[in-house]
């Protein structure tokens, strides 16, 4: 298999506002304890999760969006009337299509923009990231909304006790801006895919199989969560060395490591592997659970808020999952 490419890279890209939302429903580790055979000492233990959010009956991906892009104009003071394009990374769309993008573009009455949405699971929204910041450097666009929103509860089998403890809903937005000087924030990328492990965590209601292994179509999310942990700890630990070697900085110098929210023991294998303290490790899986594309602006937030994250520090993005994808972004923040 050829070595994922990665390189300290070019960049106009400039973080100008963040914003999130999480639906008012809190579903806690005792509300599952009704639905199935488990307790709050067993999922805290094995994943770290305390509670998660719940999308309503008729609360889909589109509506906590446009939450988390209204709290960013309201926070910042944020203008989305010149967006240019939208990417929303997310595996839980409203519908195949229109575009959850679109929506978003409709909603707020944006002119003159370009919308689409991606699919890489829990590294979508270093995806996306990756992506505007090439469209932003073509000087094709100029501001680019980068959304993460997963209403996974919509997807999650609650007879299930392995994977129905993990997932949460909600939403994270970065406005992302062209820089006037020419020079960004984006100091670094990785990406790399093992598309034949795929089988070890997917969504399925259309094909009966996937490289020859035989699928369920129940529409729900099934995983090998003892085989996805073990190419995490290994596989995505390499890929975020490799990342933080070739962005030509130290771990010492990166102020704050954010993996995506899957597991918090797969957070502190990935920490003891790597280096990285976890005294500067951010994650929002106590309290959303595993949101997918959406954990790790939502980390990030909830840093921010706290006086944690400032501007000028650097911050190291890395998200990972189905596919099996890895993605990683090493940025400095400037709000």
């Amino acid at each position: 298999m050829k070595e994922a490419k990665t390189s300290v890279m070019q960049s106009n890209a400039v973080i100008t506002a963040i914003g999130t939302y999480v639906p008012e429903r809190i579903l806690t580790n005792a509300d599952l304890e009704k639905l199935v055979d488990t307790n709050d000492e067993w999922i805290i233990q094995r994943t770290g999760i305390k509670e998660r959010r719940i999308a309503g009956d008729m609360q889909f991906t589109s509506h906590l969006c446009f939450k988390a892009v209204l709290n960013m104009v309201e926070r910042y003071g944020a203008d989305v009337s010149d967006v240019d394009y939208i990417i929303t990374a997310t595996s839980t769309p409203d519908a195949v299509f229109p575009s959850v993008s679109s929506q978003v573009q409709a909603h707020f009455g944006i002119a003159d923009c370009g919308a689409a949405d991606i699919q890489a699971a829990c590294a979508g929204f270093a995806s996306a990231i990756q992506l505007a910041n090439g469209l932003l450097l073509s000087g094709a666009y100029h501001k680019i909304l980068v959304i993460g929103a997963e209403t996974l509860s919509k997807i999650t089998d609650y007879t299930d006790r392995t994977t129905c403890i993990l997932f949460g809903d909600g939403a994270g937005a970065f406005l992302i801006e062209a820089s006037d000087d020419g020079n960004g924030d984006i100091l670094s990328v990785y990406a790399k895919t093992d598309g034949s492990r795929g089988h070890l965590l997917y969504r399925s209601s259309l094909s009966p199989s996937l490289d020859g292994h035989d699928l369920l179509e129940n529409g729900y999310i099934v995983q090998n969560g003892r085989e996805v942990y073990r190419w995490a700890v290994s596989h995505v630990s390499e890929g975020i060395n490799q990342l933080i070697g070739r962005s030509q900085l130290s771990v010492d110098e990166i102020d704050w490591f954010i993996p995506h929210s899957a597991n918090m023991r797969i957070i502190e294998s990935l920490c003891e592997r790597t280096g990285f303290p976890l005294s500067r490790t951010l994650s929002s899986i106590q309290r959303f659970g595993n949101t997918s594309a959406a954990s790790i602006p939502l980390a990030i937030d909830q840093a921010v808020q706290a006086g944690k994250i400032t501007s000028g520090q650097l911050l190291l993005l890395y998200g990972f999952g189905g596919g099996l994808t890895q993605s990683g972004v090493v940025l400095r923040w400037s709000i």
